[in-house]
Parts: structure tokens; C-alpha cells; sequence
């Protein structure tokens, strides 16, 4: 009770300011690198799994194939972890003015992460590739136009 009198005698003295932020970690280190490393996985797993063979698997082969598929599924749910950073704590109503499509092509991108996490597929692997580079793009232009601080 002492320590609790205490505090409220320090914030009278002390009083709180409101922080303002655009995301829980006020940093303002955005990237769509970790996106595109992420979606570079998805394919290369997509490939590796598609070259093992179809009848007469060994164990490793076993192994190899379960791992594959495990890191597959990790790295597209990364992948959207990280769009949804991009789209929801860096992009503002103003980018919406100059990048009319952007929540489009992220809703498309992310549809394509768990498109991915439910196949094996080359073409949807590289869609997703293509779709993450296309956000990197968008988010590259964005951050060269915004003023320097």
C-alpha cells in the first residue's frame, strides 16, 4: 500500500505524456527483405520436394521430404507475418493515393502465403516470389518519396 501511495505521488510530481506510435515497437525499422527470403524458401522447398522420387523412398528421403515440407509451411507463415507488418504498421492512408492497388496486391500476396502452406506447387511458389517482389518494389518507392526525418 506504501509503494502503491508512493507511485501516485511521483505521477502527480512526474505526470505521463502519451506515446504515440504506428506499431508496438515504435523503431521504425521496415524491411521486405525477411518477406522475400521467406518466399525464396517456399520455392526452393517446392523444388526439392518435387525432385525426390515418387516410388521407392529411402528413409532419408523420408526424412528430407518432412523437413522440406515443415520448413515450407514455417517460411510461408513468416512470409505473411512479415507482409502483414509492411501492410499494417508501415503503409498509411496516404500511400493509397500513389499505390491505388495496395491492399489488393497485399491481400493477394497473403492469400498466396497460405496457398502455399497447402500445396505443392512451383507456379504458386513462384507467384509468391514475383508478388513479394512487387510489395519490395512498392515499399522501396514509398520509402524513397517520404520525407527525411
Amino acid at each position: 500500500m506504501i509503494l502503491r501511495s508512493l507511485f501516485f505521488e511521483i505521477f502527480k510530481i512526474l505526470p505521463t505524456k502519451t506515446a504515440y506510435a504506428h506499431c508496438d515497437v515504435p523503431c521504425g525499422i521496415y524491411d521486405p527483405k525477411p518477406a522475400q527470403i521467406a518466399a525464396s524458401t517456399v520455392l526452393k522447398m517446392v523444388q526439392l520436394i518435387q525432385d525426390l522420387p515418387m516410388q521407392n523412398l529411402t528413409i532419408n528421403d523420408r526424412n528430407k521430404f518432412v523437413r522440406c515440407v515443415l520448413t515450407k509451411e514455417e517460411h510461408a507463415r513468416k512470409c505473411k507475418e512479415e507482409l502483414l507488418i509492411l501492410w499494417t504498421d508501415y503503409f498509411k492512408p496516404e500511400h493509397l493515393a500513389v499505390f491505388p492497388k495496395l491492399h489488393d496486391t497485399f491481400w493477394k500476396a497473403a492469400k498466396l502465403c497460405s496457398k502455399n502452406k497447402q500445396e505443392v506447387n512451383i507456379e504458386s511458389a513462384q507467384e509468391l516470389v514475383k508478388a513479394v517482389d512487387e510489395i519490395s518494389q512498392i515499399f522501396q518507392k514509398a520509402k524513397s518519396a517520404a520525407p527525411k526525418k
